[in-house]
């Protein structure tokens, strides 16, 4: 049985990551921050991690063997509004506890993003250099220099993922659903790319690279790029919703304050090659988040906050 301590934990990844790989092969002990979780079938703690000896104490109390540090100020705009958080959070936090992961000769994972990257050729491979735009990409890159400056030997992964949350809004699939159902008519960007994978199949290869030992940089992304139109409009047609509610639209419509990347397609190669297998497909993804939106999942999973 392996012990994770899951840092996020009410957030869309590490809760998904938390109720997925918990259970008879794992044992998953949470920690969160300013959203508390209850009827959760894993230990969950309230901690502020950027406290001096927090992560310290979390290590000695429930001694992980692999930390998934999730925890990170996901929202651009907010990031945008207060940069001296979003660097707090986002780029020093992932160091100290990286720091103390290799004190304590603990593997750790670092979640980082897609973002990283300015767009501006996609296909991005693990070895061509970031170009942040925004406040929020440019810290998740310093997260990530932090982590592997201390401690080489943890594992890194530039992610892009869309499932159901506590707050119901997290994710772009959520944004869509929650528009088509209300009969709302929305935007797609035809001109921003990336490659969504849904969060239980992330869920599965983190843990999966997490008893590989895998160390280092990885892409760990979805295994097909489309536009942001393209992604809505395959939603709406899954869940049956009226096509002609999503209109394609650039981003220089949006009205966004962060800087968006045009292309943030990623090159898998080296995961696939470290994993030994193809990456879940699009289709796929599509049909799990689907079916939990049948069987009422949405709605559970907004009651555990």
């Amino acid at each position: 049985m392996t012990r994770f301590l899951v840092t996020g934990v009410s957030g869309l990844l590490g809760l998904n990551f938390a109720m997925a790989v918990g259970g008879k092969k794992n044992q998953v002990t949470g920690v969160a921050n300013t959203t508390p979780l209850t009827w959760v079938d894993f230990k969950c703690l309230q901690a502020e991690l950027t406290e001096p000896e927090t992560i310290e104490k979390l290590i000695e109390d429930e001694k992980p063997e692999i930390i998934v540090h999730c925890a990170a100020i996901a929202n651009m705009e907010a990031c945008e509004a207060n940069p001296k958080l979003a660097t707090e959070v986002n780029a020093i936090l992932p160091g100290r506890i990286a720091a103390a992961a290799r004190k304590h000769d603990i593997q750790m994972i670092q979640i980082s993003t897609d973002a990283v990257f300015d767009g501006s050729k996609g296909n991005y491979t693990e070895n061509d250099t970031p170009n942040p735009l925004s406040v929020y990409a440019r810290t998740k890159w310093e997260g990530e220099n932090a982590v592997l400056e201390v401690f080489p030997q943890a594992l890194v992964t530039r992610v892009n993922f869309y499932g159901w949350s506590v707050a119901g809004n997290r994710s772009l699939a959520e944004f869509f659903v929650n528009a088509f159902s209300a009969g709302k008519n929305v935007k797609g960007f035809t001109d921003v790319f990336f490659c969504p994978m849904m969060v239980l199949d992330l869920a599965e290869m983190l843990e999966e690279a997490g008893h590989k030992n895998l160390q280092g940089l990885y892409h760990l992304v979805g295994a097909q790029p489309m536009s942001k139109y393209d992604f809505g409009l395959a939603i709406a047609r899954k869940f049956g919703f009226d096509e002609r509610l999503i209109a394609p639209a650039s981003v220089a419509d949006g009205g966004l304050t962060a800087a968006r990347s045009p292309n943030l397609s990623l090159d898998t190669g080296k995961i696939v090659k470290a994993l030994g297998h193809e990456l879940p497909d699009f289709e796929r993804g599509l049909d799990k988040f689907h079916a939990q939106y049948r069987h009422g999942f949405p709605e559970y999973i907004r009651s555990l906050a």
